[in-house]
């Protein structure tokens, strides 16, 4: 009887303790887990937060500056170009537009200065670079002023010339690099947090699954337990208990790994492709320039004609091309291309964006913005055919006129056809934050709560088993 009595008690002392340990286990895993998804949530939020409100925009602007440096340049010599001699003489509706187009330029370099200055604050090197662009850009400024001040004058074209020379190497040597390389450091700090979100990511799905699968044995080591020392099948409340949490890891899982895919499509399949569209449109603002220059500086014509061939071939890239095989090329490359999508004999920007296709209708968009960047290389020809045929009033009014096809509305149309693919890469960058941020306030509250539940519950499954030893 005493040998009875005594295995009584300590089967008394034993089974609650051990349920309690098993309740412990259970409240520490779930809690632990929690906190984890919300840890993971509240990183996931600072990304996206930086992804769409700083490195995104910071990369953007940057290249916006360049291409608008490019465009205030080309204004500047269509102005030059169209104005005749002190106002006599010259282009009406090429003039008045260049002015247009000169001012939107400039004013939207003032912006971009603002946007990127407040941006930098805290980055010494990058504050020291806006600080450059912005002394060097007043000192151009002044530059194109004393320009259009000299053009105004009767016989002040030479003076003006030279003013223009002065401040487009301004342009050429510092302003421009500088820009370059705001681009490449954002572009690049961009690509540092992708990197260092994805690895985390992984890491915290890791980690969900770590805790999660020993909280899910836990629960079933319990709920066997239970079987055995209390002769039921089954612990309702455990059950119940075991089910939330296999929802809430899995909710878990999916939330991070969602998390990590809308990234990469944010990044690479969608943003990689707005900054080589965002270059290639810099570059087009800055060839197109050169054409300008070359019909306006007869003593820089060789330079700024292989200037414009340096930019050709950042575009669309073909091995030992001149200016008069160049086209050839072009068309050659691009025929054995459109008969195999795999074939692309060529490098640059535009390789870059048909070697990341991702979304519907951004192939077929980035072909057209082939088709047409062809039409305006066609163009270029003419203008010096022209040239050199010593037709050069029809030459200034080919590049700079604005009707049906004249090299400035086939420049428009590129720009055009480029905007569009842009715009089916921003939509889905766009797209990809907001599913992102959907993610978290989908499924994190949802996760967190089965876990609080599952706690409760494992607490209510085992009341009545404690009880039965008090």
């Amino acid at each position: 009887m005493a040998a009875r009595a005594a295995r009584r008690r300590r089967f008394r002392s034993t089974v609650p303790a051990r349920l309690r340990l098993l309740r412990a286990a259970t409240v520490l895993l779930a809690g632990a887990l929690g906190i984890l998804l919300l840890v993971a949530g509240a990183a996931a939020n600072g990304t996206w937060d930086a992804v769409a409100g700083r490195d995104a925009s910071r990369t953007t602007s940057a290249a916006d500056l360049e291409l608008a440096l490019n465009d205030m340049d080309a204004q500047a010599a269509n102005i030059l170009l169209s104005s005749g001699d002190g106002g006599t003489g010259g282009l009406a509706v090429p003039h008045a537009r260049a002015v247009t187009l000169y001012g939107d330029a400039r004013r939207e370099i003032g912006h971009d200065l603002r946007t990127l200055s407040a941006a930098a604050q805290g980055d010494r090197t990058e504050e020291k670079t806006v600080e450059s662009i912005t002394d060097d850009f007043a000192e151009y400024q002044e530059l194109i002023g004393r320009a259009l001040e000299n053009d105004r004058r009767t016989g002040g074209k030479p003076d003006a010339l030279t003013d223009y020379r002065d401040a487009t190497d301004l342009l050429r040597g510092h302003l421009l690099p500088d820009a370059r390389k705001l681009v490449s450091a954002n572009d690049s700090a961009f690509d540092s947090r992708y990197a260092a979100a994805r690895s985390a990511l992984n890491a915290q799905l890791v980690a969900v699954l770590a805790l999660g699968l020993p909280l899910l044995a836990v629960l079933g080591v319990l709920q066997m337990y239970l079987a055995r020392r209390f002769r039921r099948i089954l612990n309702p409340g455990v059950l119940a208990a075991t089910v939330c949490t296999l929802a809430a890891v899995v909710l878990g899982t999916q939330l991070l790994s969602s998390s990590a895919t809308h990234l990469k499509v944010a990044r690479h399949d969608a943003f990689d492709s707005v900054v080589a569209l965002s270059r290639a449109r810099a570059t087009a603002y800055d060839a197109n320039a050169d054409e300008s220059r070359f019909l306006l500086d007869p003593r820089r014509r060789t330079r700024y004609a292989d200037a414009f061939l340096a930019k050709s071939q950042e575009l669309y890239g073909i091995r030992g091309a001149t200016l008069s095989t160049y086209d050839a090329g072009l068309a050659a490359t691009w025929r054995d291309y459109r008969a195999d999508a795999t074939d692309l004999r060529f490098t640059g920007e535009f390789r870059r964006e048909l070697d990341n296709i991702t979304f519907p209708g951004e192939r077929a968009a980035a072909e057209k913005s082939v088709d047409a960047y062809a039409v305006y290389e066609r163009d270029d020809r003419k203008i010096r055919a022209l040239l050199a045929a010593g037709e050069d009033e029809q030459a200034v009014e080919f590049c700079m006129g604005w009707e049906a096809g004249t090299s400035n509305a086939h420049f428009g149309a590129w720009m055009a056809a480029l905007d569009r693919v842009t715009g089916i890469n921003r939509a889905h960058f766009d797209e990809s934050v907001a599913a992102g941020r959907g993610e978290l306030t989908g499924r994190l509250p949802w996760a967190c709560g089965l876990l609080l539940l599952a706690m409760a519950l494992t607490g209510l499954g085992l009341r009545p088993r404690l009880a039965e030893f008090r």
